[in-house]
Order: structure tokens, then C-alpha cells, then sequence
């Protein structure tokens, strides 16, 4: 009964399970990177099966957690822990904006409007990565460790050289000059760089 009471005094409502939790921070990390959230794309996710997660989103639709089409309420998006941990944990860490591969932490930023897919860069332009995809993270450890051994982390700048769209391709020129492809390339979000104003000619004496 102790017990009982102190999570209820350290909780503004009921937390949600740590299944449930798992299922609306999938949903939540989906939607962000602009894809449309489906049950074989969940089932995916969390590593089960897709009438598991049929019967779990019929649960969440009954509570009030997601709506028929499946679109997360992510600002109820609620952790295993008490608020009042919660909030001395991200204290303890500084209060960070973002995780150290950029993407915000959900209710203390957002994402920048003026981002835009590398892969969605031309010949010539150049950028800065602002964020590596919460769904690369997820799905593809292994691209971490890729994108990390050649430099390509939040704060890189990058220039575009070359696009080879038959070979689905860039080349690009950062720390140093590499090939990435272009499912490589959506991964990294940035923010593309101001184009410089030609300068005029000054008049002649």
C-alpha cells in the first residue's frame, strides 16, 4: 500500500506499461522522420509479430493513446520513471536539447524547419549535418559505426560534388572525400549552407 501511494504521489496519471511505452516511442520516432506509421512497420521495430501489435494498438485505440489511423499522441509519451526523476535526471545531464546524435528529446526541442534529407542536396551545394535518423539508429547499428569511421556526425560540414542518380550515388567532400548512397545519404539530416552573392565588378577609375 506504501508503495502504492508514493508512485501515485510522484504521478500527475496512470504511466502506461513498458511495452506501451516502447509502442508510442516506435510510433513517435516513425513519424518524425515523415514515414507513415503501419503495423508490419512496428512489428519490424519491436521485433514481433504483426498480430501482436494489432492486439496492442486495439488496446492503445480503447485508451485514448493513438487514434484509428494510428497517429501518436507523442506528448503523452510517458516514461517507466516518476516525473520527479525524470526531471532530476535531465537536470543531472545538463539539460540537454538533443541526444548526442542530434535528434530532440521529445518536450524540450524540436526539429528544425529549415533540415532537409542530405540525399536532397545537388552538385555543388554544401551543408551541415544536424542530426543522424532515429530509425537508422534503431534499425541499423552497424550505419552508426559507418557514418562515425568517416567522419559524418552532427556539426560535419559537407559538400556535395558529384550525383550520380543512374548509380543512386553522391560523392561527397568532408573530413575527406567518400561515395554515399542515397538510402545512406536520407539518413543524415542538414541544414544547407547560405549561397554566397556573386560580388560585383567595381566600376573602372
Amino acid at each position: 500500500m506504501r508503495s502504492s501511494r508514493l508512485v501515485n504521489a510522484n504521478t500527475r496519471s496512470r504511466q502506461p506499461s513498458e511495452v506501451i511505452a516502447h509502442y508510442l516511442e516506435a510510433i513517435y520516432y516513425i513519424r518524425a522522420e515523415g514515414e507513415v506509421v503501419r503495423s508490419a512497420r512496428l512489428a519490424d521495430w519491436l521485433s514481433v509479430s504483426r498480430p501482436t501489435v494489432t492486439v496492442a494498438l486495439r488496446r492503445m485505440t480503447r485508451d485514448g493513446m493513438v487514434r484509428v489511423a494510428a497517429d501518436a499522441e507523442a506528448e503523452r509519451l510517458e516514461h517507466a520513471v516518476s516525473e520527479v526523476v525524470e526531471e532530476r535526471l535531465y537536470r543531472k545531464m545538463g539539460g540537454p536539447k538533443t541526444c548526442p546524435h542530434g535528434n530532440p528529446i521529445p518536450g524540450h526541442s524540436t526539429m528544425r524547419a529549415d533540415e532537409l534529407r542530405l540525399s536532397a542536396l545537388g552538385p555543388g551545394e554544401t551543408g551541415t549535418i544536424t542530426r543522424i535518423s532515429e530509425v537508422a539508429q534503431r534499425e541499423a547499428p552497424p550505419l552508426l559505426q559507418y557514418l562515425h569511421e568517416r567522419g559524418l556526425h552532427p556539426g560535419t560540414r559537407i559538400t556535395v560534388e558529384e550525383v550520380d542518380e543512374i548509380g543512386g550515388t553522391m560523392r561527397l567532400r568532408a573530413a575527406r572525400q567518400l561515395t554515399l548512397s542515397y538510402q545512406t545519404a536520407s539518413k543524415l539530416s542538414v541544414v544547407r549552407s547560405a549561397r554566397r552573392k556573386p560580388r560585383r565588378a567595381s566600376a573602372p577609375r
